[in-house]
Parts: C-alpha cells; sequence; structure tokens
C-alpha cells in the first residue's frame, strides 16, 4: 500500500452540526391531483411561491387543489419534413421530381419508360 494514504480513515464525512436551536420556517401542506386520482401532498414554506401544476409519479401533470386554474401555454405546431418540403416546392414541383427519380431507376433496371412521362 502506498505510503501517502491514509489509514483508519473513511472516504465519508459527517457533519458535526446538529439540529439543536433550529427554527423550521412556517409551512402549509399543498395536495396535487392528476388525471389518474394520484394525489401528491407537499409541504412549502409560507413564503414561497407554490406552483399551480406539479408532475405525478405517474408522469402526468397534477392541478393544485382549491388553487387558481394554471395557465397552460398553447402548443406549438411541430414541423415535420414534409412541412418544410411543401415550404420550399409545390406539388406539381415535387411530381415532377417523382417522376424523374423513377425514370432514372427504371433506366438502371432496363425497364421500358413508362407512358405517364409523355
Amino acid at each position: 500500500m502506498a505510503e501517502r494514504t491514509l489509514r483508519g480513515t473513511r472516504m465519508v464525512s459527517f457533519s458535526m452540526e446538529t439540529t439543536d436551536n433550529v427554527v423550521l420556517s412556517d409551512r402549509q401542506m399543498t395536495t396535487y391531483l392528476c388525471e389518474n386520482g394520484h394525489k401528491t401532498e407537499l409541504p412549502f414554506s409560507v413564503e414561497a411561491d407554490i406552483p399551480g401544476t406539479w408532475e405525478c409519479r405517474c408522469g402526468k401533470l397534477g392541478k393544485l387543489v382549491d388553487g387558481p386554474e394554471p395557465d397552460m401555454k398553447p402548443a406549438k405546431h411541430v414541423r415535420t419534413h414534409w412541412d418544410m418540403l411543401l415550404e420550399r416546392r409545390s406539388i406539381p414541383e415535387l411530381e415532377e421530381l417523382l417522376e424523374e427519380r423513377l425514370e432514372l431507376l427504371r433506366a438502371k433496371r432496363g425497364e421500358k419508360p413508362s407512358k405517364r412521362s409523355a
């Protein structure tokens, strides 16, 4: 064993502070209910801003019981690849490009050209 190691010591540390004479802040119990009926009770300081929603253990949002209705932000529309493609090209342009690519594939396979392109 290396000489620099400390014998008789542990890797954990213990606090020498005690909880004697510690004054806790005033608390209030809050209750949240989710869609699945789960009830979550949490202590908050009287001075704290209490959130209108809290994530439940099931993953859904629980609403504060006897609290104001939470402000729900409107859901943002998720742009798909198709939406972004339609911003750059029109449907007739896309059909034309598709037909060109199909003709190239058919030519590689040795197939006869289709009658649609005429």
